[in-house]
């Protein structure tokens, strides 16, 4: 590769090199001279444009009764330090949350660097411990924060009160799987414990240290090894004692009211699970509850009814994927105006043929019998409650030893048992309701999974940085304020949610 001639030039002769090689003028765009002076606008309020989201802040928080939300410190102090009105703290935290800044360490940073957090903050630069403990100290008033802003939602028409969809989500916790057991863990562990302390005892009868080799540990070692085995024998059986007085099934020791659950790929995480009801007209974000139990069936009602408090209606109408379908529920529901639409789960039976799952054998109103796929009759038999539903029997085991069909549709000797709900003529109501509305049940998706896209694939809120079941609900309902805030400005714009948000 040939090289360009120096400063110096050929033979003496000095060449001034411009532009590239054919030529021309520098390609790149250059910057100005750091040591050129410069003037800047004379006011930080120049640098925020007027339909910049920031100002809606700003127009928001100054509108709020703090007092009456329930906020700390919303009266100045007589003596001492002056502490932080906490409308500028709000407005620090609703600014991060709209700005994938969450972390109290991180918030500190940005509000001494940040132009449009100096705007906001009038370039106050409070420390990371106060900002996280405004939020530790005002949990409820934050959670108040978000119904507010529902509330001017609602006025402002953005609810369609009509449709809600309820969904869950699994967001992680503060809290590793190897920090959460449950009893099949901990037994495992002492088990282990065990069988170390018990060969470290072995090896302390049979060690004598003058004919020891140099590589085995002496009588103290093992006997300080030993001591340390006992400590972490005692913390396992600590947890079991805990467990079995609380009669819980596991136990988190970073986070105690995290639990392990599904999550997506048949794969398990220590998580909340995160409720939501929906609205159908702009996909905001009604109202929500965060629970450490991984199943979403019996959380469909009271998700409704919060809804329904917030929009302020008598009656309305809930989407829902099958992971809902509970009969007390669903029954809830219908006696109190919510008319649902839930997928139902297949029931099989637990038989492998198809062809004799339970949706196989007909049932005839009339005579209360059903008629299996061979053409038996299985006649009404007891009446048992199974997890707080009732069930009515029907079997014929006479004709099921005599029917050649009865290894594929059942393993038991007796014969085959069907179990009929005996809330079963609502259940069918739904589901033929949901049947029959295919085009507003395909809806569901496409609303509840909105606000968790957006929360947890495009922000990155997929996990929590507090600790604890209240604590985790305040950052949800920073979370959700958030994005509700946002939906609120990407319909309305900056400039009409300030005018709506200002006093005449």
């Amino acid at each position: 590769m040939r090289k360009l001639p120096t400063e110096k030039g050929i033979k003496g002769i000095k060449i001034e090199i411009k532009g590239d090689r054919r030529g021309g003028e520098m390609p790149y765009i250059k910057g100005e001279n750091r040591n050129q002076i410069t003037l800047f606008p004379e006011a930080v309020d120049d640098y925020i444009t007027p339909d910049n989201p920031v100002r809606v802040i700003e127009a928001f928080v100054d509108s709020l009764d703090m007092k009456e939300l329930g906020f700390k410190r919303t009266t100045p102090n007589d003596v001492g330090r002056p502490a932080y009105d906490p409308r500028d703290l709000l407005k620090l935290y609703l600014y991060g949350y709209l700005n994938r800044i969450r972390s109290s360490r991180k918030l500190e940073a940005e509000a001494g660097r940040n132009v449009e957090l100096m705007w906001l903050l009038k370039k106050l630069k409070p420390d990371f411990k106060t900002i996280a403990d405004f939020r530790k100290d005002n949990k409820k008033a934050i959670k108040n924060v978000f119904k507010q802003f529902n509330l001017l939602c609602k006025e402002w028409e953005l609810f369609g009160c009509e449709v809600i969809a309820v969904d869950g989500s699994k967001f992680r916790a503060c809290n590793s799987k190897r920090n959460n057991y449950n009893d099949k863990k901990i037994k495992r562990h002492l088990k282990y414990l065990d069988e170390k302390i018990s060969n470290y005892l072995k090896e302390l009868d049979s060690n004598d240290q003058e004919e020891a080799d140099t590589h085995i540990p002496s009588a103290e070692e093992i006997k300080k090894r030993i001591e340390e085995l006992k400590k972490r024998k005692a913390k396992y059986q600590a947890m079991q004692k805990e467990m079995k007085e609380k009669k819980i099934d596991e136990i988190s020791t970073t986070d105690p009211d995290a639990r392990l659950m599904k999550v997506n790929n048949n794969g398990v995480d220590v998580c909340y699970n995160v409720q939501t009801a929906i609205d159908q007209k702009n996909k905001l974000i009604v109202d929500y509850d965060v629970i450490n139990n991984a199943a979403d069936q019996g959380n469909l009602y009271e998700m409704a009814e919060k809804a329904k408090e917030t929009l302020g209606v008598e009656e309305i109408k809930a989407l829902a994927d099958k992971g809902y379908y509970s009969t007390s529920d669903l029954k809830k529901c219908e006696g109190n105006k919510i008319e649902t639409y839930v997928a139902k789960p297949k029931n099989t039976g637990s038989v492998a043929n198809p062809d004799f799952h339970q949706d196989r054998f007909q049932y005839d109103q009339e005579q209360n019998i059903y008629i299996c796929p061979a053409g038996q009759t299985l006649y009404p038999s007891r009446i048992r409650k199974i997890n707080g539903v009732e069930y009515q029997d029907y079997k014929n085991f006479r004709a099921c030893k005599q029917c050649e069909l009865k290894d594929q549709c059942t393993s038991s000797k007796k014969g085959r048992t069907i179990s009929r709900n005996l809330c079963q003529e609502l259940l069918d109501e739904i589901d033929k309701r949901t049947q029959e509305n295919k085009e507003l049940y395909a809806q569901r998706q496409m609303l509840a999974e909105h606000p968790f896209g957006t929360i947890k694939r495009i922000w990155g809120y997929s996990h929590f940085l507090t600790k604890g079941l209240e604590s985790v609900k305040t950052e949800s309902a920073l979370s959700f304020l958030a994005y509700n805030l946002r939906r609120a400005i990407n319909i309305l714009g900056v400039e009409e949610m300030i005018r709506k948000l200002t006093p005449a």
